[in-house]
This record gives C-alpha cells, sequence and structure tokens, in this order.
C-alpha cells in the first residue's frame, strides 16, 4: 500500500497548521503570548468570565490541556481565576488588564499571517477554502 503524503488532506492541513502556528508565533511573542495561548484567548476576548468548562467547550480541546494552558497564563499574568459566585465547584476565567491591552494587536498578528497564507487566492477563492475547511472541521467533529 502506498501513502501520497502530497495528496493526503491530513498530511496537508497538518503541515499547513504548523506553519500557520510558526507565523502566528513570530508576530505575537513581543506581545508576550504563545500560540497555544490564542484560542483561550480568543474565546475569552469575545466572553470573558467563563469558566473553564465553558472555555474547553469554545476553543474544543482536552481538559488536561486547558488546565495547563490557563496555568501558563495566569503565570504570564494574562488571566485571573475567581470563585464562581453559584458553583463551588467551578472558577470563572477573567483576562487581566495586560490581556485585554494586547487583543487588537493579537488580531492584527492573525490577520496578517491569515493574509499572507491566502495572498495568492482570489476573493471566492479564499471563501470557497475556508467554507471547505469548515466543513471538514464539522465532519471530523461529528461522531460517528
Amino acid at each position: 500500500m502506498e501513502f501520497e503524503k502530497e495528496k493526503s488532506a491530513g498530511y496537508l492541513a497538518n503541515h499547513m497548521a504548523r506553519l500557520f502556528a510558526q507565523g502566528l508565533h513570530e508576530r505575537i511573542a513581543p506581545l508576550g503570548i504563545v500560540p497555544g495561548q490564542f484560542p483561550a484567548l480568543l474565546a475569552l476576548w469575545e466572553k470573558d468570565g467563563i469558566t473553564q468548562k465553558e472555555l474547553i467547550a469554545r476553543v474544543d480541546i482536552e481538559q488536561a490541556t486547558m488546565a495547563n494552558t490557563l496555568t501558563r497564563m495566569e503565570r504570564d499574568g494574562l488571566i485571573r481565576r475567581t470563585r464562581h459566585p453559584s458553583d463551588a465547584r467551578a472558577q470563572q476565567i477573567w483576562l487581566t488588564a495586560k490581556a485585554k491591552q494586547i487583543r487588537d494587536k493579537a488580531y492584527d498578528a492573525a490577520n496578517t499571517v491569515n493574509a499572507r497564507a491566502l495572498a495568492d487566492l482570489s476573493a471566492h477563492e479564499r471563501a470557497f477554502f475556508i467554507d471547505c475547511m469548515s466543513r471538514v472541521i464539522a465532519a471530523l467533529q461529528d461522531p460517528e
């Protein structure tokens, strides 16, 4: 059986994701954040004060990975955690002033990477590409 990585959607998607992460890392490192923190920040910039469980659902990563990410983010002064007012078992995750101040620069960094990656595609091709990726993600998230 032969495997052609150049024709493998999984291989190409993984390679592309690594290149996106590398480009993003170069642009957000001066802001004091790393690509692994970016999805959590995006979710918290949309809605601050959510629980870890809500954040996991929004970002769609494993609980242990999120716990480690939040620990690093807290250490780096990007978030703070408070006891949930109505659920003693839960904590709310809040952005610090530092995290709020870097939001626009982080968005600019991500937009720059996206623009560079999609520069050779027409507007129609970009929309089609995004649509195709979204449908593939949905198919992979759908339990069999």
